[in-house]
């Protein structure tokens, strides 16, 4: 395929140079550690750092241009300047995108994206080589780079966009150009920056609303805000839902973990099928629902999904299950919810018949129902049959004190990483299962790392 020329970015971007030459670029890239030869460095500038203070740096290593801010100075060789480089490097991921005609599909929701972005890949795998947004790179900057990385060799792409915002998804969404929209749930998650779930909602809709004629829209039927979505979607949009709990055209029943899979029945077109997935929860079923609903969409076969699915890879952190030194580590500790600590605490309760340890911390960025939740989560681990818990943070002292309320006697406050790991060495014995789960800010990795 063609590389990116510099007129095509001149197009793209209104930018402005003293460059006369013909240059085709090698790659994009926003990272001056990873230049090689011949690629366009763009200069983004964040709270701790200006890509800027690198551009001279990364002409050094072999970049055959630079972006820049009209700022900038003192530059020497083929320098590019815009007014913002964040809407610049935007744009040039779109011109990128609109080259290829394979199915993108799109995913946002309070809790599941990534799961469900890991389980639609592997459905999709059937058709070819997959795409997938890295990690959890879903943001404004995640999502322009996944689409860079997009190549002839592809037969698909599934981008996770996250939101923390009103406009953000619809913004990023006209880079995607999604054929495939799935919006996983809505709950209380960001609620402190959006002011209420309808705003939540309103923003994941936004997803919906992307999707054109032709398209696809893949809605979880047992949220009842993203259920209500389907009202938003484009004439001639064809709609799938999915549930565990409704009435859709994709449902599972039967669902029975056996060690690190999961099986159950999927009822759809008036048939039955069996299924297994290589995570364990009933909340994944419903994930891998919308993953496989995305296959049906583009054509796949239910033997084609089933093979694909059984090729998953999943992102780390994410009900991540380690087995050492007669120890189960469930480590789940990439990000954390309401819904997703509740479904953590309840997949651990079903599938484990031993001692159960939690060691839970801070769920950010829930406002005013903050310490409310927290104690909720408390009480929830009582109801699980949980024999002890050990919290992190400040508003981990909540938990606790929900499951001291609800008559939970083994609990233990910590407020460092050193500290929750000495007391997990403490109390620990052969056979224990230990859940780890907080909001990716409080890196509760550091502790299992520390053990």
């Amino acid at each position: 395929m063609d590389k990116l020329s510099l007129q095509e970015i001149l197009k793209a971007t209104n930018a402005e140079t003293d460059s006369a030459e013909n240059i085709y670029f090698t790659g994009v890239t926003t990272d001056s550690r990873k230049i090689t030869e011949g690629v366009l460095f763009i200069a983004l500038k964040g709270e701790k750092f200006n890509g800027e203070d690198f551009a001279q740096d990364a002409i050094n290593k072999g970049a055959a241009a630079v972006l820049v801010s009209n700022s900038a100075k003192n530059i020497s060789g083929v320098v590019l300047k815009v007014e913002d480089t964040l809407t610049a490097y935007q744009q040039i991921a779109k011109i990128w995108r609109e080259r290829f005609s394979f199915p993108i599909c799109a995913i946002t929701g309070s809790n599941g994206k990534t799961t469900t972005k890991d389980l639609t890949a592997a459905v999709l795998s059937s058709l070819g080589k997959v795409c997938k947004t890295t990690a959890n790179f879903n943001n404004e900057i995640g999502v322009p780079m996944t689409l860079l990385e997009l190549n002839e060799n592809h037969a698909a792409a599934v981008v996770e966009i996250g939101m923390r915002g009103l406009h953000q998804i619809e913004n990023l969404a006209q880079y995607v150009k999604p054929t495939i929209a799935i919006v996983t749930n809505v709950n209380e998650t960001h609620i402190e920056l959006l002011g209420s779930i309808e705003n939540i909602a309103r923003a994941k809709a936004e997803l919906v609303q992307a999707i054109k004629a032709g398209g696809t829209v893949i809605l979880n039927a047992d949220n009842p805000y993203t259920a209500n979505m389907k009202n938003l979607a484009a004439a001639n949009v064809r709609i799938f839902t999915y549930g565990l709990e409704k009435a859709a055209d994709l449902t599972a029943e039967n669902i029975f973990v056996n060690g690190s899979m999961t099986n159950f029945i999927l009822k759809y077109g008036g048939e039955n099928y069996n299924f297994e997935i290589p995570v364990i929860g009933r909340h994944n079923v419903s994930n891998a629902l919308a993953a496989i609903a995305a296959g049906l969409s583009v054509g796949l076969t239910i033997d084609e999904i089933k093979r694909g699915i059984s090729t998953l890879t999943t992102t780390k952190m994410r009900f991540e299950v380690i087995r050492r030194d007669g120890l189960t580590i469930v480590n789940d500790a990439y990000n954390a919810s309401p819904a997703s600590m509740r479904a953590a605490i309840k997949t651990v309760s079903e599938v484990y018949d031993a001692r159960k340890i939690a060691v839970l911390g801070d769920m950010l960025e829930l406002g005013d129902i903050s310490k409310k939740v927290h104690r909720e989560i408390g009480a929830e681990l009582v109801a699980n049959n949980f024999d002890t818990l050990i919290t992190f943070g400040e508003l981990g002292k909540f938990i606790a004190d929900g499951a001291k309320d609800a008559g939970l006697k083994n609990i233990f406050v910590t407020n460092t990483h050193e500290a929750a790991a000495k007391k997990i060495r403490e109390i620990v014995r052969k056979g224990d299962v230990i859940l780890f789960k907080a909001s990716h800010g409080m890196h509760l990795e550091k502790v299992i790392e520390l053990i």
